[in-house]
């Protein structure tokens, strides 16, 4: 147990949040002590023909409720149809302020407390298609972050659009979703009733967890989704998904062994799962999905490609070497040959008398290494705490596995 510890310490917050979350799992039937010990067994012994199988797909935890692509559907059309059949002025200014708050709840996976104390002139940007969340600082959830911005698709943003301009609703301009939590609730228990929806499914809390387990089943990354919850952490958003046990025992298997087996001099290094493969007549060009949700190209020849066994779907290292990493100051991501643009703010600058240290936490928390010249840091005039990319070749891209050392 205190190697597992141990190794989790060297690991990315995503990524120690999905391991965290699988030895939770993994252990919760069994002995621990056992459960790691079947795990770190099944890592390739050094030397031999044994191949890693590839983690599956991951399946939605079976403690989360949530509901189906069709039971949405379902939901979302019982809510319509109450709010036309709505037939004084009063009962439809009520019923259109109800069916705006369902779209936000359905579409941004906010808590409700959080969609009630938006203010639609400055909260909601129908121009720019964005609804800011004010998160954990305005006290309604310590868990969650302080701010965020969610982005919504342009048919709910016609819908919504259409209730906040409403002729009906001009009067209820910055408090126009500041409506009685428990009123909403019974408007949610309602039409779940209509359409026969089971009680448990039909709270505002279940079309958080649809969204977030929508958004994870259209391949979504692990940190792009605790962004739009607003999770503090990423544990609470890796709590969503679930793999099958043999699965669960080789992620912890990977990064438990991956140490000894992948020693590199490269600063840089990306864990990941290979994306895809297109093979070349010499080369190959491998797509590494890391486990902070950066896609990293490598170029490598086909020879390698077959020694290392690099196919879809296995876990590799990427790695570059930090004199290889250019950086560029642009506001934009920057137009050039490089396959490999991470942006990332300066941390630290580690100056010395011809070359400096140039170290950037992309937002997943991942660190990135660049070795300049001195008279490039003035020459850019590098700041801690400025936005820069860091660039790279996918050429320059090393590939390691665990039994295999590029």
């Amino acid at each position: 147990m205190f190697e597992l510890l141990e190794k989790l310490q060297t690991l990315d917050k995503t990524s120690l949040a999905l391991v965290a979350v699988a030895a939770e799992r993994l252990v919760s039937g069994k002995d621990g002590t056992d459960c790691l010990n079947e795990a770190k067994d099944l890592a390739p012994i050094s030397g031999s023909n044994a191949k890693p199988q590839a983690v599956r797909m991951l399946r939605v935890s079976e403690d989360v409720k949530h509901l189906s692509p069709e039971q949405v559907d379902e939901l979302t059309a019982a809510f319509r149809r109450w709010r036309d059949k709505a037939g004084r002025a009063n009962v439809r200014t009520s019923r259109e302020r109800v069916y705006g708050l369902y779209l936000l709840l359905r579409n941004t996976g906010a808590k409700l407390g959080e969609v009630l104390s938006l203010d639609d002139r400055t909260d909601i940007d129908l121009g720019g298609g964005i609804v800011r969340l004010a998160g954990g600082p305005s006290g309604l959830d310590s868990e969650l972050r302080e701010s965020r911005e969610v982005a919504l698709g342009a048919e709910v943003l016609r819908e919504l659009a259409a209730v906040v301009r409403h002729p009906l609703l001009a009067g209820l301009q910055g408090r126009l979703f500041r409506l009685d939590q428990g009123f909403v609730r019974r408007k949610f228990s309602e039409r779940a009733q209509e359409i026969g929806l089971p009680r448990d499914l039909a709270n505002p809390m279940v079309l958080r967890h649809t969204r977030a387990v929508e958004l994870l089943r259209e391949g979504a990354p692990l940190h792009v989704v605790q962004r739009i919850l607003g999770h503090a952490t990423p544990m609470a958003t890796a709590s969503y998904v679930n793999y099958e046990a043999d699965d669960l025992r080789r992620l912890i298997s990977f990064y438990m062994n991956k140490e000894p087996r992948m020693q590199t001099s490269a600063r840089n290094k990306f864990i990941g799962k290979v994306a895809s493969v297109k093979k070349g007549t010499i080369l190959s060009e491998v797509v590494v999905t890391t486990t902070g949700g950066f896609s990293i190209v490598s170029v490598i020849t086909n020879e390698s490609l077959d020694k290392l066994a690099v196919a879809e779907g296995r876990m590799v290292a990427a790695s570059v070497k930090a004199p290889l990493v250019i950086l560029v100051k642009d506001p934009d991501s920057p137009r050039t040959s490089s396959r490999n643009r991470l942006q990332g703010e300066i941390k630290r600058i580690n100056q010395g008398t011809i070359s400096a240290e140039i170290v950037l936490e992309l937002h997943d928390g991942t660190e990135v290494c660049a070795l300049i010249t001195d008279e490039s840091v003035k020459a850019l005039d590098l700041t801690v705490g400025e936005k820069v990319w860091a660039l790279f070749k996918a050429f320059s891209v090393i590939l390691g596995t665990e039994d295999s050392e590029s």
